[in-house]
């Protein structure tokens, strides 16, 4: 689930991934931008157009009717500053050419006016570098302390194109960076290709500032819809902080228990996100996790397509879709997620009073490993329904209670087709297989799951999303296509 990668902001950066080259003052990111302004804001073309009011983007809220246009200076970069207000809350800035780099710093909009940032009526913005190899503007796009953003294109997926490195060292370079306490934003219609992560939105932990950490600081709002991501070298979208803990003294994340936490070293927890929605994306040709989650409250994961990740064969960087630590209350349905080298589904998500899992009517076929996989914290209790998980080397749902996932598990009405390749014999085990203390109830009745050795077994159309044939045994159970 990528929880032993560190990523930071990458306005300054080097060609490599690990941990001691990431170790930079966050704080010199203003004064790299500052340099970047005096070389961008000349060659920016301020017009006015007539307001389109198709703008592709989901909210219709107030606008100013200003409109700017800015475009890119002779290096291909562009900065937009708004330390001095230049863009109020119902701007438009609409984005026009061929840009390596794109930096947003200080812009805020407001929640019944936010700012909009497009594409220019008729024509295609593209981002990125895709010969970056290491050194500084190793980022596409970038949001920096920005809120009530809507960011996308106006129509389509093709109108706003990210592309990345590369070379030798795209591991280390971002597409799309929502980094310091960027919040209250909308990303949309966007294809984003290449390069390391194709979307990064979590801030990391500074010594001397509070409100780089939780519970200081809680980032709301967060709408990720209609993106087509492909061909990353890492994951698709990197959502939400996976340190457990963050070392400020060591500048690192850490994962294990508080009493083996070094004595004198600082400790505190990344922000969280709260209210996170990721719907109508594609994933595909992934070289890590698909969809990657943590430390979010509130999460909604929804008709997504995540097909070929895994492509590194990296066995802790395998989620077609990963709801990670420090996530509470979420909602995953109707997604599709299939032909991939890891895991269909993982689950790492934490329990509580009141707290709420839902994995509901998602389509998971063709895993190389086991299919749906539970290693949840403190007790955390999912309702798993009407899920539809087929052709799987291992087993199709698997539960670990070794990490405090040890309460009972709702299991209903869910097809489990074809576990462990079909080879003889196929125990009741590899449907559903528990270890290290945990426990499931499945459903009776109407709320039975459905238990197939083989394809034929079930009565399916495999071409039409393990549709039941007439004269299944399949009943109820199992996925059906809404969207």
């Amino acid at each position: 689930m990528g929880r032993f990668r560190v990523t930071v902001p990458k306005i300054l950066t080097v060609s490599y991934c690990n941990m001691k080259n990431r170790n930079y003052i966050v704080q010199s990111m203003i004064g790299a931008a500052m340099l970047f302004l005096a070389a961008s804001c000349k060659k920016e073309d301020v017009l006015q157009e007539k307001l389109n009011s198709d703008n592709g983007l989901s909210v219709t809220t107030t606008t100013t009717g200003r409109q700017f246009t800015l475009v890119p200076d002779a290096y291909g970069r562009l900065l937009i500053d708004n330390s001095a207000k230049t863009y109020l809350p119902g701007d438009i800035i609409n984005l026009k050419g061929t840009f390596k780099a794109v930096q947003v710093v200080n812009l805020s909009g407001s929640a019944s006016a936010p700012i909009t940032i497009r594409n220019l009526a008729g024509t295609t913005v593209t981002m990125g570098n895709p010969a970056w190899n290491g050194g500084a503007y190793g980022v596409a796009c970038v949001f920096w302390n920005c809120h009530y953003i809507r960011f996308g294109g106006q129509s389509g997926q093709s109108q706003i194109v990210i592309s990345g490195s590369t070379q030798a060292a795209k591991a280390s370079y971002y597409d799309l960076q929502l980094g310091n306490k960027t919040d209250n934003i909308e990303v949309s219609n966007l294809t984003i290709q290449y390069g390391g992560n194709g979307i990064v939105a979590k801030t990391d932990p500074v010594s001397g500032d509070a409100t780089t950490v939780y519970p200081n600081t809680t980032m709301m709002n967060l709408k990720i819809h209609d993106v087509l991501i492909r061909y990353t070298t890492n994951e698709a979208m990197y959502i939400g902080h996976t340190a457990t803990y963050w070392d400020l003294t060591a500048n690192a994340p850490y994962y294990g228990a508080t009493s083996a936490m070094t004595t004198g070293h600082q400790y505190v927890q990344p922000i969280i996100w709260r209210n996170v929605k990721i719907y109508n994306n594609k994933a595909v040709d992934i070289g890590l996790d698909g969809i990657q989650t943590a430390a979010i409250d509130q999460l909604e994961i929804y008709n997504n397509e995540v097909s070929n990740w895994a492509m590194q064969k990296n066995s802790s960087h395998n989620g077609g879709i990963l709801i990670g630590g420090r996530t509470t209350n979420t909602n995953t349905h109707d997604n599709y997620v299939h032909d991939g080298w890891g895991e269909l589904c993982q689950f790492y998500g934490s329990g509580g009073s009141g707290v709420t899992h839902i994995i509901h009517n998602n389509l998971f076929r063709n895993g190389a490993l086991d299919g749906v996989s539970m290693r949840g914290y403190s007790n955390a209790i999912v309702q798993f329904t009407n899920n539809t998980i087929a052709y799987t080397m291992g087993n199709s749902l698997r539960i670990n209670g070794s990490t405090g996932q040890t309460g009972v598990q709702i299991i209903n009405a869910n097809a489990f087709i074809r576990p462990h390749n079909a080879v003889t014999p196929i125990y009741d085990k590899y449907y559903i297989y528990l270890e290290q203390g945990a426990q499931a109830k499945e459903g009776t009745g109407t709320l039975v799951n459905a238990k197939f050795p083989t394809w034929l077994s079930a009565k399916v159309d495999a071409s039409n999303y393990y549709l039941p044939l007439p004269g299944s045994p399949m009943g109820s159970a199992g996925y059906r296509k809404l969207y």
